[in-house]
């Protein structure tokens, strides 16, 4: 029986992954590294910034400028401010789960509450927001999804994850939860998703039946 859904934050509840690529790519490209958007998607959904920020000094065979990750942050939270929606279907998805929920997300504190406050979901999740930067722990590694899971006093195999990255489903299967793939009806997430997780879906609105099943 499931006794809890553990979400993901970036593509899977606020649409924010082509906002979010848009800026990291064009401040890498200003930085001298250049990076389109669609493969800023490819490259660095799931990652945390410190991944992101190793393969574009890679590719630029230095280290970026001190202020690299300060600029992109603050680029991305006006580029929120500005655009951010949260995930077709999402709302009336929460509003049919009939178990608790909450989110682990590799991003910070700061950006989960600022997203999800925008997108008008922070009071569905507060108190139930687990950051990796606060756990010390990143996906693909189970340490923060196991960290939500004791946390809600709920045993792993009775979770339930929602990613859309292959770091996100590598971390919940490590830490022995059952995950269902979310495609957002993108070809190439479905083919990147689809060889590590049994269980795709494509549509936000389908969840709820989804969890049904896996609840009864």
């Amino acid at each position: 029986m499931t006794e809890l859904v553990i979400f993901d934050s970036d593509g899977v509840l606020v649409d924010s992954e082509i906002i979010a690529s848009t800026v990291l790519a064009r401040t890498a490209s200003q930085e001298g590294a250049a990076i389109g958007v669609e493969e800023a998607i490819r490259s660095f959904r799931g990652l945390k910034m410190a991944d992101c920020v190793r393969v574009i000094e890679r590719r630029l065979g230095r280290d970026v400028r001190e202020t690299f990750v300060a600029d992109v942050r603050r680029a991305t939270a006006l580029a929120f401010d500005a655009e951010l929606k949260a995930v077709d279907g999402i709302h009336a998805a929460l509003a049919e789960i009939t178990v608790p929920v909450c989110v682990a997300s590799n991003g910070p504190m700061s950006k989960l509450t600022h997203t999800l406050g925008l997108t008008k979901l922070l009071g569905r999740f507060e108190g139930r927001i687990f950051s990796a930067y606060e756990v010390g722990s990143w996906k693909p590694d189970p340490g923060l999804f196991l960290h939500a899971a004791q946390t809600m006093g709920v045993h792993p195999s009775r979770c339930i994850v929602v990613e859309d990255s292959a770091s996100g489903i590598y971390a919940a299967k490590a830490a022995g939860m059952r995950v269902l793939g979310f495609t957002g009806s993108d070809p190439e997430v479905e083919l990147e998703l689809g060889a590590i997780c049994e269980d795709l879906f494509h549509r936000m609105r389908d969840l709820p039946a989804l969890l049904q099943d896996r609840i009864e």
